[in-house]
């Protein structure tokens, strides 16, 4: 039986490019959560007033990859300590944030965010929220990094950060 996560760590194109190339990943679908209005699109979200975040909603085999883990790849994968923004990308839309499914999650993503705290100079920000409606983004978002890989900040920002974490480009 799968099992799913949503996080949110920054741009979702990132984010996405980072956890399809874990093994036990099964899919992930780029979207949008914890905002205020049903079925937000992107040109919505992006001028931050909705309040939702862009985020990803990860399915995984637990026979392969535990959630303890898929949060740890979390925590190496982005700036938990930047409150609303990753690098360049600015705005509520960009926050840190994990939406756990059930208080098993709460219980490890709280757990899991003490744990890391060390690894980070400065305190980490990240939200951990009971997870909200999850909107699938459009279309042309999902599996943005291997259908763009030409595109500047593909290049520029994703191709770097697998790089770091030794991730197949």
């Amino acid at each position: 039986m799968t099992e799913f996560a949503i996080l949110g760590g920054g741009c979702f194109w990132c984010t996405e490019a980072v956890y399809l190339r874990i093994p036990g990943i099964l899919s992930v679908t780029s979207g949008y959560a914890g905002g205020s209005n049903p079925h937000p699109t992107y040109k919505e979200i992006c001028t931050g007033t909705t309040g939702h975040a862009e985020v990803i909603k990860i399915e995984f085999d637990p026979e392969v990859i535990s959630y303890s883990k898929v949060l740890e790849i979390f925590w190496n994968s982005h700036d938990p300590t930047t409150l609303n923004r990753q690098g360049n990308d600015v705005g509520t839309q960009y926050r840190s944030v994990i939406f756990y499914l059930n208080e098993k999650q709460k219980e490890l993503a709280v757990e899991s965010k003490r744990k890391h705290a060390y690894l980070f100079p400065d305190p980490i920000v990240t939200e951990i929220s009971a997870a909200p409606e999850f909107y699938p983004a459009e279309e042309y978002h999902q599996n943005y990094f291997t259908l763009n890989p030409q595109n500047p900040y593909c290049h520029y920002v994703i191709f770097p950060k697998l790089k770091k974490l030794g991730l197949k480009l």
